[in-house]
């Protein structure tokens, strides 16, 4: 009853108090892979672990939210990537955005995207999520941290989002016997929606958090969405010197809904190619 009386307290303040409070909070970002659901049963343990270690500066990843008022800019933390094959980083960062820019006044949010080698800038607006706000607590450092749950809907073109396509089997087949294994993209599926997770603090009373998350009574210093865990490692309240919030400039603008379609229609035209034996990638206007 008493965290529930101070938490009552603080989110009469927060409106007041957030327009004044600017800061640095690191995040630590992890997304884990299913080996054996994308083709690896037939994978030796070694085979796996040399797979898992050449993508590992791809799947950890350390960033920076910056806040100030009503504005955040999200940012990776640049570091060496040593010994990743080009052609499979570039792969990979397609699926990753750059930089996030976000004001929760506008609810307008733009993201900096390369797509195999071309530039976009990504327009949308904050997603407003019907957060459930939970009893459970727990410290975070420092902190304490409330939880909070929320249904996101998924755009069916978002292919970020992919997972193992689930099958049932029927009789007299085996479970995948449907799927094709010299197909990759006949063993994927887009969900429709997922739960995101998330624990704010009052302590810090800005509705921000990473990446697209926001609008809870405090900032998110964990989230967990699907196969991905950002955890907060250090926050630095007004710093004496932060780098300045402005809206990334770089790439064509699109909209979100506009971009993961172009990202569809590039990687249908992979999946010709590849079943047609012809390995070239045209990245088109």
């Amino acid at each position: 009853m008493k965290k529930l009386s101070l938490l009552c307290l603080l989110l009469i303040s927060i409106t007041s108090f957030s327009q004044n409070i600017s800061g640095q909070a690191f995040y630590e970002s992890k997304t884990t892979v299913d080996m054996d659901g994308f083709g690896g049963q037939d994978m030796t343990e070694e085979m796996k672990k040399m797979i898992m270690e050449s993508m590992k500066s791809m799947l950890e990843k350390t960033y920076i939210l910056t806040f100030s008022g009503k504005e955040s800019i999200y940012k990776e933390e640049e570091k060496l990537e040593a010994g990743m094959n080009p052609g499979f980083k570039m792969m990979m960062s397609s699926f990753s955005a750059g930089d996030q820019y976000k004001n929760l006044d506008t609810k307008q949010m733009l993201e900096e995207r390369e797509f195999f080698g071309k530039q976009f800038l990504v327009s949308d607006t904050i997603a407003t999520l019907d957060w459930q706000l939970e009893k459970e607590s727990k410290q975070i450092g420092q902190y304490v941290a409330f939880k909070a749950t929320a249904v996101k809907k998924i755009d069916a073109n978002d292919l970020s989002m992919a997972r193992q396509k689930k099958t049932e089997k029927k009789e007299g087949e085996t479970a995948n016997e449907s799927i094709d294994k010299n197909d990759p993209w006949s063993q994927i599926e887009i969900p429709t929606e997922v739960l995101v997770t998330a624990w704010y603090t009052p302590m810090i009373p800005v509705g921000n958090g990473p990446a697209e998350y926001a609008g809870l009574p405090g900032l998110i210093l964990e989230l967990n969405v699907y196969r991905t865990t950002i955890l907060c490692s250090k926050i630095i309240m007004n710093p004496k010197e932060a780098e300045k919030i402005a809206p990334p400039t770089t790439g064509k603008k699109v909209t979100r809904q506009e971009f993961n379609l172009i990202v569809k229609e590039k990687t249908e035209e992979m999946r010709e190619n590849f079943q047609g034996g012809n390995r070239e990638i045209r990245i088109g206007g």
